[in-house]
Order: C-alpha cells, then sequence, then structure tokens
C-alpha cells in the first residue's frame, strides 16, 4: 500500500487557519488514485496518508471551502513519501455578509486621506458631502475599492533628493468620482510630471490608455503603470484646454489573483472586484489596506 503522505496547512491572507470546514481532492496524474476528503476540520496542519511517491507521485491538489475561492496546484510527493504545502485561500466576495471598516479618525486612514476627502465636495452621486460625511456616506464596494486605492498610492513614493520621498497619494487634489474598481480625481500637475521622470527608476512603466476615456472637455495625456508584479497601480492622466490635470487611477489585476492563488474557473464576473483586490494586496504585497471581509465563520465565531 502506498506510504506518501501530504501535511497540509489551510491559511486565509492573514496566514490565520481557516475557520470552516474544507473539502479536499487529489488526482494522481499517471496512476488511478483520487482520493477525496469532505468536510475537514483545517484548523490546524492535516496529514493525508496512503499516497503514491516519485516517480508516480504527482498530484492535482484541489481546496474547496464555502466562503473562499476554490484553489488548486500540482504537488509532488518525494522519495521519502513526506511533503509539506500551505495553501492560501481568498474569500469569495460573494460570501462576504459585511465588511468591518476603519473608523474615519483611525490611524488606517491617513491625514493625506482625510485631507483629500476633505477637499472633495462635488463627488458624482454624493455632491455636498466631504470629510467624513463623504467617508461614511459610501457604500462598502466604494469604500473599500477607496481604501485599497489610498494604501496603494500611499505606499508607490517617487525617489525625492530633497526629504522624504512624496506620495502619489500627495499629489491628489480632489476626488470628482468614485467607484469599486478605480477613481477619478483633479490632480497636481506635479503628479504627471514625477510619473513620467519615475520611468527611468522603473517605478512607472507606460501602458496603453485604450481602455480610458477622458471625461468631457479632457484630453489622454498618457497612461502608467507601476511594475508590481501582482497588483499594479495604473494612472491615466488627461488634461483640458485650461491645463487642469486630472487622473483615472485604478489598481490593475491583470490575471493576478489567478495567478497568485491558483484560483479554480474564473475569479472574475466583470468588472475587479474590489475585494479580490484587497486579498492581492495583502498576499502579495504585504499592504493591508485597513478593512476586514467578514464571512460565515467569522460572524458565527464572533456570536
Amino acid at each position: 500500500m502506498p506510504d506518501g503522505k501530504l501535511e497540509l496547512q489551510i491559511l486565509d491572507v492573514y496566514g490565520d487557519p481557516i475557520l470552516e470546514q474544507v473539502d479536499v481532492s487529489l488526482k494522481n496524474q499517471t496512476l488511478s488514485d483520487a482520493p477525496v476528503l469532505r468536510s475537514l476540520d483545517v484548523s490546524q496542519t492535516i496529514t493525508v496518508n496512503g499516497l503514491n511517491v516519485f516517480p508516480n507521485g504527482r498530484y492535482r491538489l484541489e481546496i474547496d471551502a464555502l466562503s473562499y475561492h476554490p484553489v488548486s496546484r500540482f504537488i509532488d510527493i518525494p522519495p521519502n513519501g513526506r511533503r509539506a504545502v500551505t495553501i492560501t485561500l481568498p474569500v469569495n466576495p460573494r460570501k462576504v455578509i459585511r465588511v468591518a471598516f476603519p473608523e474615519y479618525n483611525s490611524s488606517v486612514i491617513t491625514d493625506d486621506a482625510r485631507s483629500l476627502l476633505q477637499r472633495s465636495q462635488k463627488v458624482l452621486a454624493f455632491e455636498g458631502k466631504s470629510g467624513q460625511a463623504l467617508y461614511e456616506s459610501l457604500d462598502d464596494i466604494r469604500r473599500a475599492g477607496f481604501l485599497n486605492l489610498i494604501a496603494k498610492a500611499n505606499r508607490t513614493r517617487f525617489v525625492s533628493k530633497q526629504g522624504a520621498p512624496a506620495s502619489v497619494l500627495s499629489y491628489i487634489e480632489e476626488l470628482t468620482e468614485l467607484r469599486g474598481d478605480r477613481f477619478f480625481a483633479t490632480v497636481r500637475p506635479e503628479l504627471r510630471t514625477e510619473t513620467v521622470n519615475s520611468v527611468y527608476g522603473e517605478l512607472f512603466h507606460e501602458v496603453s490608455e485604450a481602455l480610458h476615456t477622458p471625461n468631457p472637455g479632457f484630453t489622454s495625456a498618457r497612461s502608467f503603470k507601476t511594475l508590481d508584479q501582482y497588483g499594479n497601480l495604473q494612472l491615466s492622466f488627461s488634461v483640458n484646454s485650461d491645463g487642469l490635470y486630472a487622473v483615472d487611477m485604478d489598481i490593475d489585476d491583470a490575471q493576478g489573483f489567478d495567478h497568485v492563488f491558483q484560483v479554480v474557473g474564473n475569479a472574475f464576473g466583470g468588472s475587479t472586484n474590489p475585494y479580490n483586490i484587497h486579498e492581492i494586496l495583502i498576499a502579495a504585497q504585504e499592504l493591508d489596506p485597513g478593512y476586514r471581509l467578514i464571512v460565515r465563520e467569522a460572524a458565527a465565531g464572533a456570536g
């Protein structure tokens, strides 16, 4: 009887154990060996026994949990018969029952972000609101998208010969529209200048602006993206006849979600979901936007 063992640890993007039961299936790639283990408690490392080893030890492993995207990958059980694997499961946005957002005055909301919200009094669909009132009026999707973007824009900094490097966030003047996957804003002209110059330092690189249509009265003024492998910050500039610069800012997944987590099937249904971007930023960049996605077992455990 085969004596190979797989030691399996299943975690969320924070490195914490998954607190709901999962199904684990393995399919050997050369032999008719396909064990399936259902409703497992994975709050601790589990061991799957009776697996074949090299040269017949290659398996396709699939993990499925109710509140998370299913993921899969290929593993090999070596000749010594033991293999340890850690799997990270990203939250499935459809299973989020609520979102725990930071308070407006918390340290998660930086001074630059609060100042930006205070200056933004004409945001589409939120006219007349600014500062804390604007922040608290945003629906979950818009607020999550905003926090993703300010976290990434604050992390992305231009090299400075004098003083501390300036962040992308510090150049944004006023928000004009907020969506779940992006925001539109007026910016200081220096942001475009610094972005263009940063190409030589390999912070940004120029990309096609074909998918970014300027607002009426504005014309395209080039588009740039950071060189992150996953979760790139994209700045698509436009300018009007008065020399006012605007930016369409988004975090581009570029199929990064599938690659970071090796998700089974199509991760996205249409536009980029900010909850998926949340998982990418934490898992791939160790950048926490400051809010928590609450799924079934978290809500049950809280009771």
